[in-house]
């Protein structure tokens, strides 16, 4: 069957990954590597950056309420100079954007599918317009990897799970949309993976 859609995360694949700022945060505060990823992890729903993600809370709610899961995993940062960081990195990629508009010159559907935020600017995100759907954790109340937020932005895209190809940068959001039938692509590098979406597809990207 071909494909008829592509769906993108933002952060780390469209633009750049905030994961890089906070592993460069961790650095300069000395404590150890992948720290703010365990918290997230091990404090799931409940915790301050999944409720963030899910639109339960604002930044300025947030911040107070994750240096507290850090605490209780026994370390200390400023969670807003952490995503201060973090917004310095978010810079959209040229080869990404020019993947997206050449996907659509072919005919086929794009989508963002983004775990974010609500950052009290009123302007709509400015990446809204290079895509067919846009799908936003806080604004549905969804998060990935949960199956009911891919089922939504299929659904939006009008396309079956076999038709589409999702890319991200992190394994457990692929590991939902592999087991629901989508081709994935993990981004370490985005040379690499828009040459893999290439050969799934068949004509050039760039």
């Amino acid at each position: 069957m071909p494909f008829r859609a592509v769906i993108f995360d933002l952060g780390g694949v469209v633009q750049g990954s905030p994961l890089h700022a906070i592993a460069a945060y961790e650095r300069e505060l000395g404590i150890e590597d992948g720290c703010v990823n365990r918290v997230v992890a091990e404090t799931g729903e409940a915790g301050a950056w999944s409720r963030l993600e899910r639109g339960l809370l604002d930044l300025e709610s947030f911040y107070p309420a994750f240096e507290d899961d850090c605490a209780a995993h026994g370390f200390h940062l400023s969670a807003s100079t952490m995503f201060a960081r973090m917004g310095t990195d978010a810079a959209p990629r040229p080869n990404m954007l020019r993947a997206i508009e050449r996907l659509r010159e072919e005919g086929l559907r794009t989508a963002a599918l983004t775990n974010n935020w609500v950052t009290g600017e009123t302007e709509a995100h400015p990446l809204i317009p290079i895509f067919d759907e846009f799908v936003e954790s806080a604004v549905e109340g969804l998060q990935k990897p949960d199956p009911r937020i891919y089922e939504l932005v299929l659904a939006r895209l009008g396309t079956a799970a076999d038709e589409s190809i999702f890319l991200d940068d992190i394994g457990r959001n692929l590991k939902t949309a592999r087991a629901m039938g989508m081709t994935t692509i993990k981004v370490d590098s985005p040379e690499e993976a828009l040459a893999e979406l290439q050969t799934h597809l068949g004509f050039a990207l760039t």
